[in-house]
C-alpha cells in the first residue's frame, strides 16, 4: 500500500523482516521498477563461531588467493561485455535525435550496463557468503583503490574486479555475523618470504615467489595471502592487538573503532 497511489503488486524475492516503516519506489534506466521497503531494527543473525582462520590476496590474474589454497576466478565481467558494450553504443551513435529509434537504443546500452551490475554485485554477494559463513576470522589487505585506479594502463581491470565492493561487503556480512575482518598493511606482503621472513625484489612479470634464504617456491599470491594472515593473528594464532580495535584514524571515543598500537587496521564485532 503506497501513499497517493494504493496498493500495488510486486514480485518479493524475501520476507521481509521487522515491521516496514517506509518504502521507496523508484525507476531504473531500463525501465524497470523497484521497491526499496525500510524496516525498524532487526537483530542480528549471529553465526556459530568457526576456529578458521584465512588470510586474502586480492589481484587481477585470480581475484582472490586464499591462505588456504583455494582459488576465486577473476570473472571479468566488463571485458564479457565489452564488444556489446560498444556495438550498443556504436548503432546509437548513429541514431539522429529526431529518429524514434534512438530511445530504443538508449535502452539497449542501458540493459548491458546493468547487466554488468547485477552479475557484478551477484559475484560479490556469494562469494563473500561463503566466506564469511566459512571462516571465523578474515584476514585482507587495507588497499586504497581510489589511488590504484590512477594507473592508466590497469584502471579498466582493476574497475572491473570491484575491490570495494567486495571489501565493504565482507565487512558488512562479517560484523552481522559475528565474525572477524582484520586490515593489515599492504606493504611487502608479496615480497617478503612467508617461511622464513627474508624479503627480495619481486616485479609483477614474476608470479612464482622463489626465496633466496630457504628455497620456499609457491605462488605469488599465495605467499601474500599467508603474510597477510600472519600480520593479522600473528605466528602463534593470537591477534596480536590486544585491544579490540578498529579502524586507523579513529578517535578512542567512538564505541565501535579504535587505533591499535601495532598499526593494524583491524574491524571486529561485540
Amino acid at each position: 500500500m503506497l501513499s497517493k497511489i494504493g496498493h500495488v503488486k510486486l514480485v518479493r524475492h524475501r520476507p521481509l523482516k521487522g515491521t516496514p516503516k517506509t518504502a521507496i519506489v523508484r525507476r531504473s534506466s531500463t525501465g524497470k521498477w523497484y521497491v526499496s521497503i525500510c524496516c525498524d531494527e532487526v537483530e542480528p543473525v549471529v553465526l556459530p563461531a568457526s576456529p578458521e582462520h584465512v588470510g586474502i590476496d586480492v589481484g587481477l590474474k585470480t581475484f582472490a588467493y586464499l591462505s588456504d589454497g583455494r582459488q576465486i576466478d577473476n570473472p571479468r565481467f566488463f571485458r564479457q561485455e565489452e564488444h556489446a558494450l560498444a556495438k550498443a553504443n556504436r548503432r546509437l551513435a548513429k541514431t539522429k535525435k529526431e529518429m524514434q529509434q534512438r530511445r530504443r537504443r538508449k535502452r539497449e546500452v542501458s540493459l548491458v550496463h546493468e547487466r554488468i551490475r547485477h552479475r557484478r554485485e551477484n559475484f560479490v554477494q556469494q562469494h563473500t557468503r561463503r566466506l564469511v559463513n566459512q571462516y571465523g576470522l578474515i584476514a585482507v589487505e587495507a588497499l586504497v583503490v581510489r589511488n590504484l585506479v590512477k594507473n592508466g594502463k590497469l584502471a579498466k581491470s582493476i574497475a572491473d574486479a570491484s575491490w570495494s565492493a567486495f571489501f565493504q561487503t565482507l565487512c558488512s556480512k562479517a560484523e552481522e555475523a559475528g565474525r572477524m575482518v582484520l586490515k593489515v598493511p599492504p606493504a611487502h606482503t608479496s615480497r617478503t618470504c612467508s617461511g622464513c621472513g627474508h624479503t627480495q625484489d619481486m616485479p609483477l612479470s614474476v608470479r612464482v615467489y622463489e626465496c633466496e634464504q630457504c628455497g620456499l617456491m609457491l605462488d605469488r599470491d599465495h605467499n601474500a595471502s599467508l603474510n597477510i594472515l600472519q600480520k593479522a593473528v600473528g605466528r602463534h594464532g593470537r591477534v596480536i592487538p590486544e585491544a579490540p580495535g578498529l579502524c586507523r584514524g579513529e578517535s578512542s571515543q567512538s564505541p565501535h573503532k579504535i587505533p591499535d598500537s601495532a598499526g593494524y587496521i583491524i574491524r571486529c564485532v561485540k
